[in-house]
């Protein structure tokens, strides 16, 4: 069952961040912490949402998918940006992940938002033909930049 994200789920969701990053092998970079993720999801303006996926077994949470809207100035319309999509080890191959990228396409489909977009380490693998065999298709035309820690100060005090 894939389900809209509710305040009980942040410990779940925040656990399972920390699962990510370690297997991105990027663990000391996460540092979120449950209240911040609560305030980013529920707070009084909302920065991000999320879905989690539901065991039909036990009820537990077993996967997230964390997205923010972006925006597109050539075709005029918001799109998904998808922050972090992930499922408990244990449970990939149940169908969890591609549920929650279905939950997404709808969400897109429905509001007339005009792309469902994210970023894949080149070295993972089983990921990149998972999301092949969906449809998607890498932006090898692009490079992603990112500015944090001290080139973001020093830029931002300039």
């Amino acid at each position: 069952m894939i389900r809209a994200a509710t305040p009980e789920d942040i410990r779940a969701i925040h656990t399972m961040v920390r699962e990510l990053a370690a297997y991105e092998k990027a663990l000391d970079e996460a540092n979120a912490t449950e209240e911040q993720l609560h305030e980013a999801l529920f707070g009084e303006r909302p920065a991000a949402y999320a879905h989690v996926a539901v065991a039909d077994d036990d009820g537990d949470v077993v996967g997230f998918a964390l997205w923010f809207l972006n925006f597109s100035t050539w075709r005029g319309v918001h799109g998904v940006y998808l922050e972090d999509l992930y499922v408990r080890p244990e449970r990939r191959g149940g169908g969890y992940g591609k549920a929650l990228l279905t939950e997404l396409a709808r969400i897109c489909v429905e509001r007339g938002y005009g792309r469902l977009e994210w970023s894949v380490l080149d070295w993972n693998a089983p990921s990149i033909a998972f999301y092949e065999a969906l449809g998607a298709r890498p932006q090898d035309e692009w490079t992603v930049y990112r500015l944090t820690d001290g080139a973001l100060a020093e830029l931002g005090a300039s």
